[in-house]
């Protein structure tokens, strides 16, 4: 844990952008012809904007969000179609929240060129109210199609689905939530209600296959990767719902060094991955898009954030 003096002098140059100033400014990203898109993500970063400190028993010195801003920097340097996806549990481990209730992290996130993330159950920690006061830092989609929050202030704030489309290439996402019932205490989310994974996800495809044209499909999830009980995971709607590329996952802190590829009911494959915790990692899933396969290649690495290549 950094020192009281420490934690705000850095959190003066945080709120000034000046420790990020450096790595990005002036991105710039190769202009070539290319069919292939890079999607980078993150997963439960928990407010760890510094790295861990020198002398931490686990990870010391990995990790910050200014070491992963350099290294997103540096890849969109090198590759033309670049996404960035985050599946919730950005809030919550650090002084950083408990003095700024996750707006930091959500500038920072839009600094950095975020496209989309999920909702995590530890974005409710300071209810409904504090939530939507930090999403109003956040300049990319906050996505929950499982979350029915009509009726409170987080509202103007979540939607259902994104579509990115890449040099003709057409990306679905949409994001899940955890049954909030029994994780999050029934007073910090209110009237946010939450519906069943695999119905929703049925629908999800659907709109996004049918009605939206989408060749690929990305679920951020913040199930949770695997349990040992009848609760919805990751590998279980892969199992049960068809039509989902891909499942970027969160809230089990599972570190994947591969990502793992489950039967689903259309009689494919569906890839689940998830980077573990706290941002020590940066994950990584190149496509490759020939034109002449309905499924693209798909090639996958991990970066460790704080120690070079």
């Amino acid at each position: 844990m950094i020192s009281r003096k420490d934690f705000l002098k850095q959190a003066s140059l945080f709120s000034a952008g000046a420790i990020l100033s450096g790595p990005l400014a002036g991105l710039q990203t190769n202009n070539f012809s290319s069919s292939a898109v890079t999607i980078l993500y993150t997963n439960d970063t928990h407010a760890r904007l510094d790295p861990f400190p020198s002398n931490a028993r686990e990870f010391a010195g990995l990790g910050g969000i200014a070491e992963r801003a350099s290294l997103v920097k540096k890849i969109r340097s090198q590759n033309k179609n670049v996404l960035l996806l985050d599946a919730g549990d950005v809030f919550q481990g650090t002084p950083w929240f408990d003095v700024y209730g996750g707006s930091v992290d959500l500038k920072l996130m839009t600094e950095m060129n975020y496209d989309a993330m999920a909702v995590g159950n530890h974005e409710f920690d300071r209810g409904p109210e504090g939530f939507a006061e930090a999403a109003q830092k956040a300049g990319f989609p906050i996505l929950a199609s499982n979350y029915f929050a009509r009726d409170t202030p987080l509202n103007p704030f979540i939607q259902r689905q994104l579509i990115r489309e890449l040099d003709g290439f057409r990306i679905g996402i949409f994001g899940l939530g955890i049954r909030l019932q029994g994780v999050v205490d029934r007073s910090l989310y209110g009237d946010v209600r939450y519906f069943d994974p695999i119905q929703v996800s049925e629908r999800m495809v659907q709109s996004l296959r049918l009605h939206n044209q989408c060749d690929y499909v990305i679920c951020l999830s913040h199930l949770g990767y695997h349990y040992n009980d009848d609760r919805i995971d990751d590998r279980k709607l892969a199992n049960q719902v068809g039509g989902i590329d891909l499942i970027i996952g969160g809230h089990t802190h599972t570190f994947l060094d591969e990502p793992a590829a489950v039967d689903n009911p259309a009689g494919g494959k569906t890839v689940i991955t998830q980077m573990g915790h706290s941002g020590v990692r940066l994950g990584r899933i190149d496509l490759s898009l020939d034109g002449n396969s309905e499924t693209p290649a798909m090639t996958s690495k991990f970066y460790t954030v704080g120690r070079p290549d």
